[in-house]
């Protein structure tokens, strides 16, 4: 089966989408993203208000350029209070796309489709590729184990060639993406794009601090540690002294109250809050506390360069 490439389903020149980054993603971003040829993806979460969140989406598409999309990212499970407003804004000012992500896309899909959007959907195994498929996604964000953020168990190439063996839709892989060798390797393994994230962090027109930004230029993959303070889910940050020094596991009242099957949604939802807003300080203050999340692909950054040069570098 010849299933669509990214720059055909996105009516993009290069096949990348600039991942959602939650504090990271912005609009100067992804417009500089979408005059260089690629897809841009914003979390809702980046924005407090509705009223931010379609503001933004104005000022997108009226800088949206041939060659260039844009899209948002939905975390569609309980712990996001703000979901079913956030996906009607989305379908009300008619996005290009969305991403969904820790939860059913079912309601997103269905209320999508009806205005003519576009739902990419997170999957880190076949079972839930499975589950999307059969919702009808039009593809897969297939995250493996080399990815920033909440990563997935497979290699690239294992996630990659099983998805397309054994689903009809398209695969987008994210993680492990740094160059065009790396983007190369992954339409090798049959996907037909690909999502980068952590190479943009320190890009000119990131939200961070210019601290988070150098720390991933002075960092690389093998400072890249697995921590479950932040949500209770592992996520990859990078393992500054602060980091070494709070540990990265849960402590054993957290793990206990995880387990209880009448607090657990609770525990999680205070235990996202409480990372959230340590990340976020982090990310956007000068902070001993410094909680930097942050993917491998980090490795190969070397300078804090415009969104425009790191697009070259991967795709040229």
């Amino acid at each position: 089966m010849i299933k669509p490439t990214l720059s055909s389903l996105l009516n993009i020149d290069r096949p990348l989408i600039m991942a959602p980054m939650f504090l990271v993603s912005n609009t100067k971003m992804v417009i500089e993203g979408m005059k260089a040829g690629v897809a841009g993806c914003i979390p809702a979460l980046n924005y407090r208000t509705l009223e931010e969140l379609r503001a933004s989406i104005v000022e997108l598409r009226a800088a949206k350029v041939p060659g260039g999309s844009f899209g948002y990212n939905l975390i569609v499970n309980k712990s996001n209070i703000k979901y079913k407003d956030q996906l009607a804004v989305l379908c009300a000012e008619k996005v290009d796309f969305i991403i969904t992500s820790l939860g059913s896309p079912a309601e997103t899909i269905s209320a999508a489709h009806k205005v003519g959007i576009k739902v990419f959907c997170d999957v880190t195994d076949l079972a839930f590729a499975k589950k999307v498929e059969s919702l009808g996604a039009d593809a897969l964000i297939a995250v493996n184990n080399l990815a920033g953020g909440h990563r997935g168990n497979h290699s690239p190439e294992n996630l990659i060639k099983e998805l397309n063996v054994n689903t009809t839709l398209p695969v987008i892989s994210a993680g492990g993406v740094s160059n065009k060798t790396d983007l190369d390797q992954m339409l090798r393994y049959g996907a037909v794009g690909v999502s980068v994230g952590s190479p943009f962090i320190a890009s000119i027109e990131s939200g961070v601090s210019e601290e988070y930004k150098q720390a991933c230029v002075d960092y690389g993959a093998k400072d890249i540690v697995l921590t479950e303070k932040i949500s209770g889910t592992p996520c990859t940050v990078i393992n500054t002294p602060y980091v070494q020094k709070v540990g990265t596991k849960q402590s054993w009242i957290e793990r206990t109250l995880s387990k209880n099957k009448s607090l657990k949604k609770w525990v999680k939802m205070i235990r996202y809050l409480l990372g959230s807003n340590a990340v976020t300080k982090a990310a956007t203050e000068v902070t001993y506390k410094t909680v930097w999340v942050a993917g491998p692909t980090i490795e190969n950054t070397v300078a804090i360069r415009p969104v425009a040069a790191i697009v070259e570098t991967l795709t040229v």
